[in-house]
Protein backbone atom coordinates (compact mmCIF):
# COMPACT_ATOMS: atom_id res chain seq x y z
CA UNK A 1 0.00 0.00 0.00
CA UNK A 2 1.59 3.25 -1.16
CA UNK A 3 1.29 6.39 0.98
CA UNK A 4 2.15 9.90 -0.07
CA UNK A 5 2.76 13.18 1.75
CA UNK A 6 0.19 15.93 1.39
CA UNK A 7 -1.04 19.04 3.17
CA UNK A 8 -4.59 19.14 4.45
CA UNK A 9 -5.26 21.94 1.97
CA UNK A 10 -4.89 19.29 -0.77
CA UNK A 11 -7.43 17.00 0.89
CA UNK A 12 -10.18 19.34 2.02
CA UNK A 13 -11.68 22.79 1.73
CA UNK A 14 -12.11 24.54 5.08
CA UNK A 15 -14.81 27.15 5.68
CA UNK A 16 -15.89 28.95 8.82
CA UNK A 17 -19.45 28.30 9.94
CA UNK A 18 -22.14 30.92 10.43
CA UNK A 19 -24.41 32.04 13.23
CA UNK A 20 -27.13 29.46 13.73
CA UNK A 21 -30.45 30.25 12.01
CA UNK A 22 -33.56 31.13 13.99
CA UNK A 23 -35.81 28.81 11.98
CA UNK A 24 -36.25 25.49 13.79
CA UNK A 25 -36.37 22.15 12.01
CA UNK A 26 -34.76 18.71 11.98
CA UNK A 27 -31.35 19.57 10.49
CA UNK A 28 -28.57 19.26 13.12
CA UNK A 29 -26.61 22.37 14.05
CA UNK A 30 -23.00 21.57 14.94
CA UNK A 31 -20.79 23.58 17.25
CA UNK A 32 -17.54 22.86 19.02
CA UNK A 33 -19.14 20.21 21.23
CA UNK A 34 -21.31 18.41 18.71
CA UNK A 35 -25.00 18.95 18.00
CA UNK A 36 -26.24 22.18 19.62
CA UNK A 37 -29.70 22.48 18.12
CA UNK A 38 -31.82 21.64 15.09
CA UNK A 39 -32.59 24.09 12.29
CA UNK A 40 -34.88 24.34 9.28
CA UNK A 41 -32.06 24.90 6.79
CA UNK A 42 -28.52 23.80 6.11
CA UNK A 43 -25.30 25.52 5.05
CA UNK A 44 -23.30 22.34 4.35
CA UNK A 45 -23.81 18.69 3.46
CA UNK A 46 -21.57 15.64 3.91
CA UNK A 47 -18.85 17.40 5.84
CA UNK A 48 -16.85 17.41 9.05
CA UNK A 49 -17.33 19.93 11.84
CA UNK A 50 -14.22 21.09 13.72
CA UNK A 51 -14.40 23.12 16.93
CA UNK A 52 -12.86 26.50 16.11
CA UNK A 53 -12.68 28.42 19.39
CA UNK A 54 -12.87 28.01 23.15
CA UNK A 55 -12.89 24.94 25.36
CA UNK A 56 -13.99 22.62 22.55
CA UNK A 57 -11.41 23.87 20.06
CA UNK A 58 -10.23 20.97 17.88
CA UNK A 59 -13.17 18.64 18.51
CA UNK A 60 -14.17 16.73 15.37
CA UNK A 61 -17.65 15.54 14.34
CA UNK A 62 -18.97 13.86 11.20
CA UNK A 63 -22.18 14.71 9.36
CA UNK A 64 -22.94 12.53 6.32
CA UNK A 65 -26.15 14.43 5.57
CA UNK A 66 -27.39 18.02 5.56
CA UNK A 67 -26.23 20.11 8.52
CA UNK A 68 -25.61 23.63 9.75
CA UNK A 69 -22.07 24.43 10.92
CA UNK A 70 -22.23 27.24 13.48
CA UNK A 71 -19.87 30.18 13.82
CA UNK A 72 -17.78 28.52 16.52
CA UNK A 73 -16.81 25.69 14.18
CA UNK A 74 -15.09 25.10 10.85
CA UNK A 75 -16.51 22.90 8.09
CA UNK A 76 -14.14 20.51 6.31
CA UNK A 77 -15.33 19.33 2.89
CA UNK A 78 -13.37 16.52 1.25
CA UNK A 79 -11.95 17.17 -2.21
CA UNK A 80 -12.31 14.83 -5.15
CA UNK A 81 -11.02 11.27 -4.54
CA UNK A 82 -10.80 11.89 -0.78
CA UNK A 83 -13.04 9.67 1.35
CA UNK A 84 -15.28 11.60 3.78
CA UNK A 85 -14.91 8.90 6.43
CA UNK A 86 -11.15 8.63 5.98
CA UNK A 87 -10.83 12.42 6.29
CA UNK A 88 -12.92 12.36 9.47
CA UNK A 89 -10.75 9.72 11.16
CA UNK A 90 -7.58 11.37 9.89
CA UNK A 91 -8.61 14.64 11.55
CA UNK A 92 -9.58 12.76 14.73
CA UNK A 93 -6.14 11.16 14.81
CA UNK A 94 -4.33 14.51 14.46
CA UNK A 95 -5.43 15.69 17.95
CA UNK A 96 -6.20 19.15 16.65
CA UNK A 97 -6.82 20.52 20.15
CA UNK A 98 -3.03 20.49 20.61
CA UNK A 99 -2.56 22.73 17.55
CA UNK A 100 -4.73 25.59 18.76
CA UNK A 101 -3.17 28.99 19.41
CA UNK A 102 -3.87 31.38 22.26
CA UNK A 103 -3.87 30.69 25.99
CA UNK A 104 -6.95 32.46 27.33
CA UNK A 105 -9.19 31.63 24.38
CA UNK A 106 -7.82 28.75 22.24
CA UNK A 107 -8.30 29.25 18.51
CA UNK A 108 -7.95 26.99 15.49
CA UNK A 109 -7.71 28.74 12.12
CA UNK A 110 -8.09 27.65 8.51
CA UNK A 111 -4.45 28.62 8.01
CA UNK A 112 -3.30 26.18 10.68
CA UNK A 113 -5.42 23.40 9.20
CA UNK A 114 -4.27 24.03 5.64
CA UNK A 115 -0.59 23.86 6.63
CA UNK A 116 -0.71 20.49 8.43
CA UNK A 117 1.24 17.80 6.57
CA UNK A 118 -0.08 14.23 6.60
CA UNK A 119 0.41 10.93 4.81
CA UNK A 120 -2.44 9.35 2.85
CA UNK A 121 -2.94 6.11 0.88
CA UNK A 122 -4.76 5.66 -2.43
CA UNK A 123 -8.51 6.32 -2.65
CA UNK A 124 -9.49 2.64 -2.38
CA UNK A 125 -7.41 2.13 0.75
CA UNK A 126 -8.92 5.30 2.21
CA UNK A 127 -12.38 3.81 1.80
CA UNK A 128 -11.27 0.56 3.44
CA UNK A 129 -9.82 2.34 6.45
CA UNK A 130 -12.92 4.50 6.76
CA UNK A 131 -15.21 1.45 6.54
CA UNK A 132 -13.30 -0.46 9.25
CA UNK A 133 -13.49 2.39 11.74
CA UNK A 134 -17.03 3.43 10.80
CA UNK A 135 -18.27 -0.13 11.39
CA UNK A 136 -17.09 0.09 15.00
CA UNK A 137 -18.68 3.50 15.49
CA UNK A 138 -21.92 2.25 13.90
CA UNK A 139 -22.08 -0.59 16.44
CA UNK A 140 -21.46 1.86 19.29
CA UNK A 141 -24.24 4.10 17.97
CA UNK A 142 -26.61 1.13 17.66
CA UNK A 143 -25.95 0.12 21.28
CA UNK A 144 -26.58 3.69 22.38
CA UNK A 145 -29.89 3.75 20.51
CA UNK A 146 -30.95 0.45 22.09
CA UNK A 147 -30.12 1.86 25.53
CA UNK A 148 -32.09 5.01 24.77
CA UNK A 149 -35.13 2.90 23.84
CA UNK A 150 -34.74 0.79 26.99
CA UNK A 151 -34.53 3.97 29.07
CA UNK A 152 -37.81 5.16 27.57
CA UNK A 153 -39.42 1.82 28.43
CA UNK A 154 -38.22 2.04 32.03
CA UNK A 155 -39.59 5.58 32.25
CA UNK A 156 -42.92 4.45 30.80
CA UNK A 157 -43.43 1.71 33.38
CA UNK A 158 -42.41 4.10 36.18
CA UNK A 159 -45.07 6.54 34.94
CA UNK A 160 -47.63 3.76 34.63
CA UNK A 161 -47.11 2.32 38.11
CA UNK A 162 -46.47 5.46 40.12
CA UNK A 163 -48.55 8.14 38.43
CA UNK A 164 -51.02 8.56 41.31
CA UNK A 165 -49.11 8.29 44.56
CA UNK A 166 -49.14 10.17 47.83
CA UNK A 167 -45.82 11.74 48.81
CA UNK A 168 -45.85 10.62 52.43
CA UNK A 169 -42.13 10.05 53.00
CA UNK A 170 -38.73 11.63 52.35
CA UNK A 171 -35.71 10.63 50.30
CA UNK A 172 -33.99 9.36 53.45
CA UNK A 173 -36.73 6.71 53.64
CA UNK A 174 -35.55 5.36 50.28
CA UNK A 175 -31.85 5.27 51.07
CA UNK A 176 -28.90 6.84 52.83
CA UNK A 177 -27.84 10.26 51.52
CA UNK A 178 -24.03 10.56 51.35
CA UNK A 179 -21.88 13.59 50.52
CA UNK A 180 -18.32 13.64 49.23
CA UNK A 181 -14.99 15.36 49.66
CA UNK A 182 -11.72 16.13 47.86
CA UNK A 183 -8.33 14.94 49.13
CA UNK A 184 -5.83 17.81 49.28
CA UNK A 185 -4.25 18.49 45.88
CA UNK A 186 -1.07 19.49 47.74
CA UNK A 187 -0.39 15.81 48.38
CA UNK A 188 0.23 13.90 45.13
CA UNK A 189 0.39 10.68 47.12
CA UNK A 190 -3.38 10.98 47.61
CA UNK A 191 -3.95 10.43 43.89
CA UNK A 192 -3.13 7.57 41.54
CA UNK A 193 -3.93 6.26 38.06
CA UNK A 194 -5.42 2.99 39.33
CA UNK A 195 -6.88 3.04 42.79
CA UNK A 196 -10.20 3.94 44.37
CA UNK A 197 -12.69 5.35 41.88
CA UNK A 198 -13.31 9.04 42.70
CA UNK A 199 -16.00 10.82 40.72
CA UNK A 200 -16.61 14.53 40.09
CA UNK A 201 -19.53 16.21 38.26
CA UNK A 202 -17.12 16.89 35.39
CA UNK A 203 -16.76 13.13 34.90
CA UNK A 204 -20.51 12.82 34.38
CA UNK A 205 -20.56 15.83 32.05
CA UNK A 206 -17.96 14.10 29.86
CA UNK A 207 -19.74 10.74 29.88
CA UNK A 208 -23.49 10.31 29.51
CA UNK A 209 -23.39 6.59 30.35
CA UNK A 210 -25.82 5.27 32.94
CA UNK A 211 -23.12 3.34 34.79
CA UNK A 212 -19.78 4.78 35.85
CA UNK A 213 -16.66 2.84 36.80
CA UNK A 214 -13.94 5.46 37.23
CA UNK A 215 -13.46 9.18 36.72
CA UNK A 216 -10.54 11.15 35.38
CA UNK A 217 -8.64 10.64 38.65
CA UNK A 218 -8.48 7.82 41.19
CA UNK A 219 -7.46 8.29 44.80
CA UNK A 220 -5.37 6.14 47.12
CA UNK A 221 -6.44 4.52 50.38
CA UNK A 222 -4.40 7.23 52.11
CA UNK A 223 -6.20 9.96 50.17
CA UNK A 224 -9.58 8.52 51.14
CA UNK A 225 -8.58 8.37 54.80
CA UNK A 226 -7.43 12.00 54.75
CA UNK A 227 -10.77 13.46 53.64
CA UNK A 228 -14.40 13.06 54.60
CA UNK A 229 -15.42 11.18 51.44
CA UNK A 230 -17.00 7.76 51.92
CA UNK A 231 -16.50 4.63 49.87
CA UNK A 232 -19.96 3.73 48.58
CA UNK A 233 -21.00 0.33 47.20
CA UNK A 234 -21.89 -0.62 43.65
CA UNK A 235 -25.50 0.28 43.00
CA UNK A 236 -25.24 3.66 44.68
CA UNK A 237 -27.05 6.36 42.71
CA UNK A 238 -24.75 9.36 42.20
CA UNK A 239 -26.53 12.72 42.01
CA UNK A 240 -24.67 15.98 41.42
CA UNK A 241 -25.79 18.61 43.90
CA UNK A 242 -24.29 21.71 42.29
CA UNK A 243 -22.87 23.15 39.06
CA UNK A 244 -25.17 21.71 37.81
CA UNK A 245 -27.76 19.94 39.92
CA UNK A 246 -29.02 16.68 38.47
CA UNK A 247 -26.25 14.70 36.77
CA UNK A 248 -27.26 11.13 37.65
CA UNK A 249 -25.38 7.84 37.27
CA UNK A 250 -25.12 4.45 38.94
CA UNK A 251 -21.88 3.28 40.53
CA UNK A 252 -20.78 0.11 38.74
CA UNK A 253 -18.25 -0.62 41.49
CA UNK A 254 -17.32 0.93 44.86
CA UNK A 255 -16.74 4.66 44.41
CA UNK A 256 -16.12 7.87 46.32
CA UNK A 257 -17.08 11.33 45.10
CA UNK A 258 -16.09 14.93 45.63
CA UNK A 259 -18.28 17.42 47.47
CA UNK A 260 -20.33 18.08 44.32
CA UNK A 261 -22.60 15.10 45.02
CA UNK A 262 -25.36 14.06 47.35
CA UNK A 263 -25.52 10.38 46.45
CA UNK A 264 -28.08 7.85 47.62
CA UNK A 265 -27.28 4.31 48.77
CA UNK A 266 -30.66 2.62 48.19
CA UNK A 267 -32.25 0.53 50.87
CA UNK A 268 -32.20 -3.13 49.87
CA UNK A 269 -35.98 -3.40 49.83
CA UNK A 270 -36.23 -0.31 47.56
CA UNK A 271 -33.45 -1.00 45.08
CA UNK A 272 -31.23 0.98 42.74
CA UNK A 273 -33.62 1.10 39.78
CA UNK A 274 -36.40 2.79 41.74
CA UNK A 275 -34.11 5.36 43.39
CA UNK A 276 -32.51 6.17 40.03
CA UNK A 277 -35.88 6.76 38.35
CA UNK A 278 -37.23 8.65 41.36
CA UNK A 279 -34.34 11.13 41.28
CA UNK A 280 -34.61 11.61 37.52
CA UNK A 281 -38.35 12.25 37.81
CA UNK A 282 -38.12 14.66 40.75
CA UNK A 283 -35.27 16.86 39.53
CA UNK A 284 -37.46 19.97 39.44
CA UNK A 285 -38.46 19.52 43.08
CA UNK A 286 -34.85 19.03 44.15
CA UNK A 287 -33.74 22.10 42.19
CA UNK A 288 -36.46 24.17 43.87
CA UNK A 289 -35.03 23.24 47.28
CA UNK A 290 -31.50 24.40 46.37
CA UNK A 291 -30.05 27.69 47.58
CA UNK A 292 -27.02 29.90 46.92
CA UNK A 293 -26.19 33.23 45.34
CA UNK A 294 -23.22 32.33 43.10
CA UNK A 295 -24.67 28.96 42.05
CA UNK A 296 -27.50 26.84 43.38
CA UNK A 297 -26.68 23.85 45.60
CA UNK A 298 -28.80 21.31 47.41
CA UNK A 299 -27.44 20.66 50.90
CA UNK A 300 -27.26 17.26 52.56
CA UNK A 301 -29.93 18.29 55.03
CA UNK A 302 -32.28 19.46 52.29
CA UNK A 303 -31.58 16.39 50.17
CA UNK A 304 -32.65 14.10 53.00
CA UNK A 305 -35.99 15.90 53.26
CA UNK A 306 -36.87 15.81 49.55
CA UNK A 307 -40.53 14.67 49.43
CA UNK A 308 -40.83 11.03 48.39
CA UNK A 309 -43.19 8.11 48.59
CA UNK A 310 -42.85 4.53 49.72
CA UNK A 311 -44.09 2.50 46.75
CA UNK A 312 -46.75 -0.15 47.10
CA UNK A 313 -45.00 -3.51 47.57
CA UNK A 314 -46.77 -5.22 44.65
CA UNK A 315 -46.13 -2.33 42.26
CA UNK A 316 -42.50 -2.07 43.37
CA UNK A 317 -42.08 -5.79 42.69
CA UNK A 318 -43.53 -5.39 39.18
CA UNK A 319 -41.25 -2.40 38.59
CA UNK A 320 -38.15 -4.27 39.73
CA UNK A 321 -39.02 -7.39 37.72
CA UNK A 322 -39.15 -5.25 34.60
CA UNK A 323 -36.33 -2.78 35.29
CA UNK A 324 -33.65 -4.94 36.90
CA UNK A 325 -32.97 -7.01 33.74
CA UNK A 326 -33.32 -3.86 31.61
CA UNK A 327 -30.71 -2.04 33.69
CA UNK A 328 -28.44 -5.10 33.61
CA UNK A 329 -28.68 -5.26 29.82
CA UNK A 330 -28.00 -1.53 29.53
CA UNK A 331 -24.87 -1.99 31.62
CA UNK A 332 -23.69 -4.85 29.39
CA UNK A 333 -24.15 -2.69 26.28
CA UNK A 334 -22.22 0.14 27.89
CA UNK A 335 -19.41 -2.28 28.77
CA UNK A 336 -19.37 -3.45 25.15
CA UNK A 337 -19.13 0.17 23.99
CA UNK A 338 -16.17 0.75 26.29
CA UNK A 339 -14.41 -2.23 24.69
CA UNK A 340 -15.34 -1.08 21.19
CA UNK A 341 -14.09 2.44 21.87
CA UNK A 342 -10.82 1.10 23.19
CA UNK A 343 -10.41 -1.11 20.10
CA UNK A 344 -11.20 1.80 17.75
CA UNK A 345 -8.79 4.09 19.59
CA UNK A 346 -6.05 1.46 19.36
CA UNK A 347 -6.68 0.83 15.66
CA UNK A 348 -6.95 4.48 14.65
CA UNK A 349 -3.27 5.53 14.84
CA UNK A 350 -2.09 2.20 13.41
CA UNK A 351 -4.43 2.44 10.43
CA UNK A 352 -3.59 6.11 9.85
CA UNK A 353 0.14 5.45 9.88
CA UNK A 354 -0.04 2.47 7.51
CA UNK A 355 1.23 0.13 10.22
CA UNK A 356 -1.79 -2.09 9.53
CA UNK A 357 -1.91 -3.04 5.85
CA UNK A 358 -5.50 -3.05 4.56
CA UNK A 359 -4.66 -4.00 0.97
CA UNK A 360 -5.86 -7.60 1.39
CA UNK A 361 -9.10 -6.67 3.14
CA UNK A 362 -12.26 -6.96 1.03
CA UNK A 363 -15.00 -4.34 1.42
Amino acid sequence: MNWKKAHLSELASFRNGKKRPSIKGNIPVYGGNGILDYAGQNNFENCISIGRVGAYCGNVFLSNSKCWISDNAIAALPKENISLFFLYYLLKNLQLNKMCIGSGQPLLTQGILNSIEVSIPDAYSQRKIGCILAAIDDKIALNQQINKNLEEQAQAIYDELFADVTYNATLSDLGTVVGGSTPSKKHPEYYTEKGIAWITPKDLSNDSSKYIYHGENDITELGLSKCSASLMPAGTVLFSSRAPIGYTAIAANPVATNQGFKSVIPKKEIGTAFVYCFLKNNLNVIESMASGSTFKEISAGAMKTVPAFLPDADKLQRFREFCNPVFKYQQSLERENIRLSQMRNALLPRLMSGEIDVSSIEI
